[in-house]
């Protein structure tokens, strides 16, 4: 537990319109685990710790890395305001040329957060991963900002409401303490540090674009690299969006007036409830898998596979090419199982152009709306 003095203020040398050449250095010097944060955190910690064995019992870890870090970057991307909708996202997992700006965007962030999880095999989560992340998201080379002018503003007024710090060597100094405070400060609750870590990496502001999604993505893979996780499945940016106006108020609270606790708070209010919102969800995809292999195996035994039905959940959007690519048919069998899907009533056929698409359209909707129930197969 940090127990540093309550010293730690600001609000005289912050001015919204000045880069923030004063940032403080990690740790903060206050409490940071007061009662109410522990308090709260222990409720993230339990809710966490049903997610992760949830998420274990889901057949194919595939499902899982499909759909709900495309939920993710649907909402990660809406709080920037590029806007599009979890079923474009899935429509154009992989025709995404015919997509959108908004759409290939979001997909983009999908790549960079699974890139990420990735790069955890090979490095510790820091500056560099934070770097390949950015580029990903805005499919161009990111790096450390090196001219002045960036700053945050109101998006209805104009008003500016925060300038970051500038001068790269000032941003590598900030982020290697970043990265220290991420690994090294083991007396504090991993929960509690990346509510930290997350206000800080904001705060430095390290890219002149992209900084929001990278940081909501390094939320997600240091609970995985901290073993809290053992995926990036944590639907976090859903809370965000409804609390957006909450989200950066408690962020500017931090700044002006170094109000940690009601951010510390927000944050894992945010953890407690995403968490069993996506266990919900998990466990209704669960139920429709379960329903979904019993009515194909008994409807169509002699196309049945576990493979088949899992094809269908990676890819709830299904082309013949899908179950070619999976070796589960060769081309003209894959269009025979796919029609005796649609006839059995688990798939529905739709027509693109020359292209045919195959829908998983209850699982689409449990992806896609508030619902954890599904229709019965006849």
């Amino acid at each position: 537990m940090s127990t540093k003095p309550d010293s730690d203020d600001t609000s005289s040398s912050w001015s919204p319109s000045e880069p923030y050449q004063a940032l403080t250095p990690l740790p903060p010097e206050t409490t940071l685990e007061t009662p109410a944060v522990l308090k709260v955190c222990i409720d993230a910690r339990a809710a966490l710790a049903e997610l992760k064995q949830a998420s274990e019992l889901i057949p194919d870890p595939r499902v899982l890395l499909t759909c709900l870090p495309l939920l993710e970057a649907q909402a990660s991307s809406e709080i920037e305001n590029i806007v599009t909708t979890a079923d474009e996202l899935f429509r154009h997992l992989e025709a995404e040329r015919d997509a959108s700006p908004a759409t290939r965007e979001a997909l983009r962030y999908r790549e960079a957060l699974l890139e990420g999880f990735r790069a955890l095999d090979e490095r510790p989560l820091g500056a560099r991963v934070a770097e390949r992340i950015c580029t990903r998201i805005k499919a161009i080379e990111m790096s450390l900002r090196k001219v002045p002018g960036t700053a945050i503003g109101n998006t209805s007024t104009g008003e500016v409401i925060y300038t970051p710090p500038v001068g790269v060597d000032l941003l590598r100094e900030l982020l290697s303490n970043w990265e220290r405070f991420l690994h090294d400060q083991d007396d504090l609750d991993p929960l509690v540090r990346m509510a930290v870590a997350h206000y800080q990496f904001e705060a430095i502001h390290p890219f002149a674009d992209g900084n929001g999604r990278t940081g909501r993505i390094l939320n997600s893979l240091f609970l995985v690299e901290r073993g809290l996780l053992d995926s990036p499945v944590l639907y976090l940016s859903r809370y965000i969006i409804e609390h957006k106006a909450e989200y950066y108020s408690r962020l500017l609270g931090v700044t002006r007036d170094r109000a940690w606790e009601p951010w510390l708070l927000y944050m894992l209010t945010a953890v407690a409830e995403t968490s069993r919102w996506t266990l919900s969800k998990l466990e209704a995809i669960r139920a429709l898998h379960q329903a979904t292999r019993e009515h194909v195996q008994a409807g169509l035994p002699k196309a049945y596979s576990a493979e088949l039905v899992e094809c269908l959940f990676v890819r709830p959007y299904c082309r013949i090419s899908n179950l070619v690519d999976a070796g589960i048919a060769q081309r003209q069998a894959a269009a025979r199982y796919l029609q005796q899907l649609v006839g059995i009533g688990v798939l529905e056929e739709e027509k693109r152009g020359r292209e045919k698409l195959f829908l998983n359209t209850r699982l689409l909707e449990l992806l896609s709306t508030e619902r954890n129930d599904f229709e019965g197969f006849e």
